[in-house]
Formats: C-alpha cells, sequence, structure tokens
C-alpha cells in the first residue's frame, strides 16, 4: 500500500522517514477552524483527520494527517502569527508543565483511524530578554506553542515525560505501532 503523508512540514517528512522511505507527499489545505465542541485534548486528533481527508486519495492510498497542538490551562496553542503572540504564549508557558498533543489519522479507502499521543514539557522561568532572544531567532512561528523543542527552543526546556519525537511533531514509535495494526486490519 502506498503511504501518503499530508503534510508539508520538513519534520514531520524527516520522522516519517525513520519508519519507511517509500512514501509521497500531498499537502493538505484544510480550513484548520475547530468546533467549539471539541475538547483541548482532542483538538490535534480532529485537525489531522480533517487533513486527511482534505488530500486527494485513490484506492489502496494510506493518508497520514497529522496535527500538533500545545495545552496549558485548557487553552490550545497553535502557531503564533505574530510576534506579540509568540511572546504571550512563551510567556504563558515560562515555568510551567503544559501538554503537547499530537493527532495522527489514517484513512484507506473506506476504514479510518485516528489515535493521540501525548507529552509533557516543563520549561524553565524565561525573563523577557529570554523571550525576547528567542522570537529573534525567528524560529518559532510555524511551530505550535511557539517553540520548537529541536532547536533552540531546546534551551527553554527543563524537562519532558514522554515521546519527545511527539513534540517535535511525530509519535514515531506509536505511529509505527499504529500504522502496522491499521494495515493488518485492512489486509484481513
Amino acid at each position: 500500500m502506498k503511504l501518503i503523508l499530508a503534510s508539508g512540514s520538513p519534520r514531520r517528512r524527516e520522522l516519517l522517514g525513520l519508519i519507511t522511505e517509500d512514501f509521497e507527499i500531498r499537502v493538505s489545505d484544510a480550513d484548520e477552524t475547530v468546533p467549539e465542541n471539541i475538547p483541548a485534548e482532542k483538538t490535534a486528533e480532529y485537525l489531522s483527520m480533517v487533513k486527511a481527508q482534505t488530500v486527494e486519495r485513490n484506492t489502496d492510498e494510506i493518508i497520514i494527517g497529522c496535527d500538533t497542538v500545545v495545552v496549558i490551562d485548557g487553552r490550545v496553542l497553535g502557531k503564533p502569527s505574530s510576534q506579540e503572540e509568540c511572546s504571550d504564549m512563551l510567556s504563558l508557558l515560562s515555568g510551567k508543565t503544559h501538554t503537547v498533543y499530537t493527532g495522527v489519522s489514517f484513512i484507506c479507502n473506506d476504514r479510518t483511524h485516528s489515535f493521540t499521543a501525548e507529552t509533557k514539557v516543563e520549561f524553565y522561568p524565561l525573563t523577557q530578554k529570554d523571550i525576547s532572544d528567542y522570537i529573534a531567532t525567528g524560529e518559532p512561528f510555524d511551530k505550535a506553542g511557539g517553540y520548537g523543542i529541536q532547536g533552540k527552543g531546546s534551551l527553554l526546556v527543563k524537562g519532558i515525560i514522554g515521546d519527545y519525537f511527539n513534540v517535535v511533531g511525530l509519535p514515531v514509535s506509536s505511529l509505527k505501532r499504529e500504522l502496522e495494526s491499521f494495515i493488518e486490519k485492512i489486509n484481513r
């Protein structure tokens, strides 16, 4: 079966490459508006299915949709759209523990499957200078919560509990197992 990653993220492309080199990219142009009745911890999974559904599908292809969100105090933090919004996000995360959720959805023919991976991330207390210096790198603007753990954002992180790669944007170990199970069910 042909695998299609419904994401333009270079990080997700690299991480899926740890599982298999045999996949194609089809970038989703999904509307990422989330209905108000979706709980914060299910937002990423909801969006992953929306993304998987919006790419062109052919018979016997497995579409993989993904989305990552940061949640703190019940509030979902997506990608910051301005320096001010990014500063507000990082100030909110400063000295606290938040949760990173990555939702992954598979679609093949008439079958679907979704799951969510969860990782706790604790930030050091940040000064305004820490925040300004990090924003000046330009790194945070395409990342949920306004930071990238795989880059200079690692300097903000005190510790994590859970899958590191989930915070980067794709829970590789869980994805491999869930995908194998999904393929097995399709082939029955």
